[in-house]
C-alpha cells in the first residue's frame, strides 16, 4: 500500500506557484524528464491524484466511465468551455481511459530521439526566430521540452506540425448545420513536408530559407474535386507563407493573398488555415504570448485510433440529429500549460485572441479556443491524437516503429452552432492512402505548383 504524503490540493498549489514564478520545470514530486530517463515512465513525477481520474475525483468518476450531462460538472474545470457546453447541453459524451505513463507512446521514435539529442540547444535570435546555441536553424525535435513561457510553448508545435518529415493524410469531412443536419460533405488530402526542423537533422534540398511545404486538395464531391492549395512556409516566422491555388473552373494556378487566413477554404467548413495544428500562422505574426496557467486537463490523447475498422472509421452521436460528435476517449493529463496569444500581424482579423491547452508530456496541443474581437468565445479546435496501435493493428512509420499522429478534429463555431468534424482515414476511394516518409518522390508528386495543376486535373 502506498501511503499518501500529500493532501488533495498539493498539486494545485504547486502549479499555481510555478505559474506565478514563471518556473519551467515539469513534474510535481520530481522533474518529469529525469524520472522518465531510464524507463520512460513518468509516474514518480506526479502524485497519485494526477495519474488517476478515480483519485482525482475521489471515486465520483472512474476509468471506463462515460462523462455526460449528468456528471460533467464534476470535471468542468478540466475541460475547455466549448467541450463543457457540448457535453452539458448538446448530448455529447466522452469515455475515460487510463492516463498514459510511458512517454515513448506519445512520440514518433525518431522525433523523440531528436528531442533528446538537441535538448537544451534552443535559443531566440535577435529577430525573434528560433535558433541554436551555434546560431543554426533548429535541428529537429521539440525545442523547449520544459517551456517557461507562451512563446516557447507555441514554438514546440509550430516548428513541426505532424512530427514526421513527410506525411500524407486522407481526410473525410462532414459539415453540420445549426440544427445538426449535414450541410456539406467533402474528402480532401493533406500533405506536409518539413524542409527544416526535421527529425533526421537534414535540410531538404538545402532550402534553408523554408520551414515546410504544405498542400491540400479536394477529391470529392465533384463540384469541388480538383480544388487545391499549396502553402510555402518560410523559416523566418515574420513572413507570411506564399499561397498558391488551383480551381478547375479557372484551369490555372493562381497566387492568393496569405494574410486572409481566417476564412473557410470551401463553403460550409468551419476550419480555417489559421486553425491548423492550433498554429496555422507564422508564429511571429502573433504576439503577446502569455503562459496563464498550469493544470491537469482532460484530453483525447490516446485510444482514439480505430485501426480495426475498414477505413479507420469513427462512430458518431449527440447533437440535434445524433451525428454531431465522434465517440472519443479522454484521459486525465497530469500537467498541461495554458497559453494565450493575439494575432498582432492581422489588423482586420476577426479573432481577438486564442487560448491553447498543451500537454507537457509531448508539448502538443489538445484543444484551443478562439475568441472574437469582443472577447466572446467563438470557435473550438479540438484534436485527438495518439499512437496508431489497436490490438494487433499497427500503423507503422517508415522505420517500422509504431506511428504517432493526429486522429480526429472537432471544429465547432459555438456562436452559429455550425460544426465541422473530420478524421484521419486509411485511404481514399480515389487511390491515395495515408502514409509517412514513403520512398517515392513525394515533393514533385504533391508539393509544387506543377503538382497543383496535375492534382486539379
Amino acid at each position: 500500500m502506498r501511503i499518501r504524503k500529500y493532501d488533495f490540493d498539493f498539486s494545485r498549489r504547486a502549479f499555481l506557484e510555478k505559474t506565478a514564478r514563471g518556473v519551467g520545470g515539469l513534474g510535481v514530486l520530481a522533474p518529469m524528464w529525469s524520472v522518465a530517463a531510464s524507463t520512460g515512465d513518468i509516474s514518480k513525477a506526479y502524485p497519485d491524484e494526477l495519474m488517476s481520474i478515480d483519485m482525482f475525483t475521489k471515486g465520483k468518476i472512474k476509468t471506463g466511465d462515460y462523462v455526460d450531462a449528468n456528471n460533467v460538472d464534476i470535471v468542468k474545470d478540466l475541460l475547455d468551455p466549448i467541450q463543457y457546453k457540448n457535453i452539458k447541453e448538446q448530448g455529447r459524451r466522452i469515455k475515460i481511459v487510463p492516463t498514459t505513463r510511458d512517454l515513448t507512446h506519445m512520440y514518433n521514435a525518431d522525433h523523440l530521439e531528436a528531442t533528446l539529442r538537441n535538448r537544451g540547444r534552443a535559443r531566440w535570435a535577435a529577430d525573434g526566430n528560433l535558433t541554436t546555441d551555434t546560431n543554426e536553424n533548429w535541428l529537429g525535435g521539440v525545442p523547449f521540452i520544459e517551456p517557461k513561457d507562451g512563446k516557447e510553448a507555441l514554438a514546440n508545435i509550430t516548428m513541426s506540425w505532424g512530427r514526421h518529415n513527410f506525411s500524407l493524410y486522407t481526410i473525410p469531412d462532414v459539415d453540420l448545420k445549426p440544427d445538426g443536419t449535414i450541410g456539406y460533405e467533402y474528402e480532401f488530402m493533406w500533405a506536409e513536408l518539413q524542409c527544416q526542423a526535421r527529425s533526421d537533422g537534414k535540410v531538404f534540398q538545402d532550402r534553408k530559407d523554408l520551414l515546410r511545404l504544405q498542400s491540400v486538395w479536394f477529391t470529392r464531391p465533384n463540384d469541388t474535386k480538383g480544388s487545391s492549395f499549396l502553402s510555402i512556409w518560410y523559416y523566418d516566422q515574420r513572413k507570411f507563407p506564399d499561397l498558391h491555388g488551383y480551381f478547375p473552373a479557372f484551369k490555372r494556378v493562381r497566387q492568393f493573398p496569405t494574410n486572409q487566413r481566417f476564412e473557410p477554404l470551401v463553403p460550409g467548413i468551419t476550419f480555417f488555415l489559421s486553425d491548423a495544428w492550433s498554429s496555422g500562422d507564422p508564429m511571429l505574426t502573433w504576439g503577446d504570448f502569455q503562459l496563464i496557467g498550469r493544470q491537469p486537463h482532460l484530453a483525447p490523447v490516446s485510444e482514439n485510433w480505430q485501426g480495426d475498422q475498414p477505413n479507420w472509421d469513427k462512430k458518431v452521436h449527440g447533437g440535434g440529429k445524433g451525428i454531431t460528435f465522434y465517440e472519443t476517449n479522454f484521459q486525465l493529463v497530469p500537467e498541461c500549460v495554458v497559453i494565450e496569444t493575439k494575432p498582432t500581424g492581422y489588423p482586420r482579423a476577426p479573432v481577438g485572441k486564442k487560448k491553447v491547452w498543451i500537454d507537457t508530456r509531448n508539448n502538443m496541443y489538445n484543444s484551443s479556443i478562439t475568441f472574437d474581437r469582443r472577447g466572446e468565445v467563438w470557435k473550438s479546435f479540438e484534436t485527438g491524437s495518439g499512437r496508431q496501435v489497436k490490438g494487433d493493428n499497427v500503423h507503422k512509420n517508415a522505420d517500422g516503429t509504431p506511428a504517432w499522429s493526429w486522429d480526429y478534429c472537432h471544429v465547432h463555431d459555438i456562436q452559429s452552432n455550425r460544426m465541422s468534424r473530420f478524421y484521419h482515414a486509411k485511404a481514399s476511394p480515389t487511390g491515395y492512402k495515408s502514409e509517412y516518409d514513403p520512398s517515392y518522390d513525394f515533393y514533385n508528386a504533391y508539393l509544387t505548383t506543377g503538382a497543383l495543376n496535375r492534382l486539379g486535373k
